[in-house]
């Protein structure tokens, strides 16, 4: 929040008409007072144009180590295969969300028999409407297929994720965090899906900006873009979760009222319970959707048991669990081991409590699943308030420094959160 009479107790946040201590007005930067779309140019432009230019870098170095094996040649269609390099983009989830694109949904729990960990056929009502409505339209709009309206909602959506992140950081930290964020958010294991046909970069453009309307007070904002991204993904009962106690929270203080808050909580689930209820609804069982989670694609809460068995088995050498991909999988080993250190960065950035629940839950709920373990890199990509917290870190190392730092992570991203992602694992 805001203020630390709503839902933070540090007595230094900036309030909500306030600009961060470091942050500089752009008028500051330019020399000059701009119009409304000049402010907003001059504000955003620096963090995009970095974060854009990040992702194009690991972009083509991914579709140069996609030519330089010709393995998607060999591989099954939808399955990190295709008649081209960029196919790999739109394959696994992304092939799913193409079909829904075109077709809609059939909910339906078919039973599957010969298969250990599987006891229904996979059907796409386990993936959620939001993003594919939105591909659909633009198909409208444009003339462009499943596939190339697929990749023009990801793009736009990562630079207003990236613009969120920005927009969080800056109020915490100043400008130069803010931009440090943004380049961050391109580079992270996992953020190879950002310019791919998956719904993560819709979903965490929703989930900043919500975050950064509870810090600015903005309620009934903050509670509208809670229940729209509850029909992206899932993992929004993160989001749920944490603008509903930063709006109980303020509630119970009278800092914002009655009305607005309470709005806020009342209106934030209804977007998760609403498709998953419809799913029920189809199938004729109100528990469907979870059932064809867990016996379709093996994905259930187990309370972390798999993680942690499966992470002995990685650092032991044993390769032999469900969906092994030693190189993913050392991937999600390294984020692990680096995990506490950004939490206790993001801790010394003093965020408010919403970015606090948020990160929490969606740790939680990374961790404490039956998944593939490789893509751990992948389910803490929306977890954007631990960029946020080494972004404030970094923001008063030099430039040419940063530059140097970064040079390396920004040519490899097209490696560990691109080609380990799509090609050496199943993200």
């Amino acid at each position: 929040m805001s203020t630390a009479s709503s839902t933070e107790s540090s007595s230094t946040e900036p309030s909500a008409t306030e600009p961060a201590p470091s942050a500089e007005r752009p008028e500051e930067r330019t020399g000059r007072v701009p119009g409304r779309f000049g402010v907003l140019v001059d504000r955003f432009a620096p963090a995009l144009g970095a974060y854009a230019v990040v992702k194009a870098i690991g972009l083509t170095v991914f579709l140069v180590l996609l030519e330089h094996t010709g393995d998607y040649l060999k591989k099954q269609v939808g399955r990190g295969g295709g008649a081209h390099a960029w196919d790999v983009l739109g394959t696994w989830d992304g092939i799913w969300y193409q079909r829904i694109a075109e077709n809609g949904y059939d909910p339906q729990l078919i039973p599957l028999h010969g298969f250990p960990l599987a006891t229904y056929y996979e059907n796409s009502a386990a993936f959620f409407p939001l993003y594919p409505w939105l591909m659909r339209l633009v198909g409208v709009v444009t003339g462009l297929g499943p596939y190339g309206s697929g990749i023009v909602v990801s793009v736009l959506a990562s630079l207003v994720a990236a613009a969120g992140i920005f927009a969080i950081a800056e109020r915490l930290a100043g400008f130069r965090a803010g931009v440090i964020a943004a380049v961050i958010w391109g580079l992270f294991p996992g953020s190879g899906v950002e310019w791919a046909v998956y719904s993560d970069s819709l979903f965490v453009a929703l989930s900043a900006w919500a975050c950064y309307c509870v810090m600015t007070r903005r309620w009934i904002a903050a509670g509208l873009l809670a229940l729209v991204a509850g029909l992206n993904r899932p993992t929004a009962a993160a989001l749920i979760a944490a603008v509903s106690i930063a709006a109980l929270v303020a509630l119970v203080r009278r800092t914002d009222g009655v009305a607005r808050p309470l709005t806020a909580m009342l209106i934030t689930p209804w977007g998760l319970i609403g498709y998953v209820a419809w799913v029920g609804w189809r199938m004729g069982d109100w528990g469907g959707y979870f059932k064809l989670q867990r016996g379709a694609w093996n994905r259930y809460f187990d309370f972390g048991a798999s993680t942690l068995r499966t992470v002995m088995d990685v650092i032991t050498g044993h390769w032999d669990f469900w969906q092994s991909n030693p190189v993913p999988d050392l991937i999600a080993i390294a984020l692990l081991i680096a995990l506490p250190g950004l939490l206790v960065l993001l801790r010394q950035a003093r965020p408010p409590l919403v970015l606090w629940v948020y990160t929490g839950m969606t740790v939680f709920t990374a961790l404490s699943s039956n998944q593939i373990f490789g893509n751990i890199s992948r389910y803490l990509l929306p977890a954007f308030p631990l960029f946020i917290g080494l972004a404030v870190a970094l923001r008063r190392v030099r430039t040419s420094s940063l530059v140097g730092m970064f040079a390396m992570p920004v040519i490899a991203a097209g490696w560990y959160a691109g080609y380990a992602l799509f090609e050496l694992g199943i993200p």
